[in-house]
């Protein structure tokens, strides 16, 4: 077996696979991972495999936001942007797209062509497009992120560009008396505006789009309509990375 891990900030995503394809795939939080999984020697952090269930590992390689703190024994490093690159390529079987992933800390646009990444922009300077900003919005309504996530009709204005800043506007636009819907949408489409200008620059035809974000709906239909271009999410958007990972192991096997 071949294991895949992306070392989120928020999750750990995680697939084993074999010649017959994906057998099995797990999201853990992240700090239960490392407490529950990982037992940290001298030659970094040591997985628990089987306590996993997970029999046979014959090979790991890793990616995410933790993969340079967090030494995995054993394991391949490889870039975020090549994992997640070589994850769309395998999901969706395109070669020519444009690729966002929302991740919990920072949102990535990579631009492929004939399967290679021929040009990125990345933004892991500000929450405020990231999942950790819906998630502090969604807490905000007081609903769940797979709630909000729905949203995307009438949405209401929201103009910080800072995530504490928004958070505080929102709580006007609640005692201004929107409803949940109109605000939830507003969140979702001020995502939308701060990452146009990143995909502007590389969108293509097609775009896919990856990350536990791209599980809802509303902004994918948002994209759709303020891009113009079909926007494709794979079976499996939240373990994009970790599946980019065992796509490297494969290719370093034949």
């Amino acid at each position: 077996m071949l294991c895949g891990i992306d070392l989120g900030s928020r999750s750990v995503k995680l697939v084993l696979a074999d010649e017959a394809g994906l057998q099995d795939k797990h999201v853990f939080e992240t700090v239960q991972f490392y407490r529950e999984y990982g037992t940290r020697k001298e030659a970094g952090l040591v997985i628990d495999f089987a306590a996993l269930g997970f029999e046979r590992v014959e090979a790991v390689v890793a990616t995410g936001y933790g993969r340079n703190t967090i030494q995995i024994a054993g394991a391949t490093v490889i870039p975020e942007l090549k994992a997640h690159a070589l994850g769309a390529v395998y999901q969706t079987g395109l070669t020519d797209f444009t690729l966002l992933d929302l991740g919990g800390q920072d949102s990535k646009v990579i631009k492929v062509k004939k399967g290679k990444m021929i040009d990125f922009e990345t933004n892991d300077k500000c929450a405020a497009s990231t999942g950790r900003y819906l998630e502090n919005m969604a807490a905000v309504l007081g609903i769940d992120v797979a709630e909000l996530s729905r949203y995307e009709a009438d949405p209401v204005e929201l103009n910080a560009t800072c995530a504490i800043f928004g958070e505080s506007e929102l709580i006007g636009r609640i005692v201004e008396g929107y409803s949940t819907a109109q605000l939830a949408a507003g969140v979702n489409y001020s995502i939308v505006r701060r990452i146009k200008p990143m995909l502007r620059a590389l969108v293509g035809d097609t775009l896919v789009f990856t990350g536990g974000v791209a599980q809802g709906s509303g902004i994918r239909k948002m994209l759709e309509r303020e891009l113009g271009v079909p926007v494709v999410v794979p079976a499996f958007p939240q373990l994009n990375g970790a599946i980019g990972c065992v796509c490297h192991a494969q290719e370093k096997r034949r």
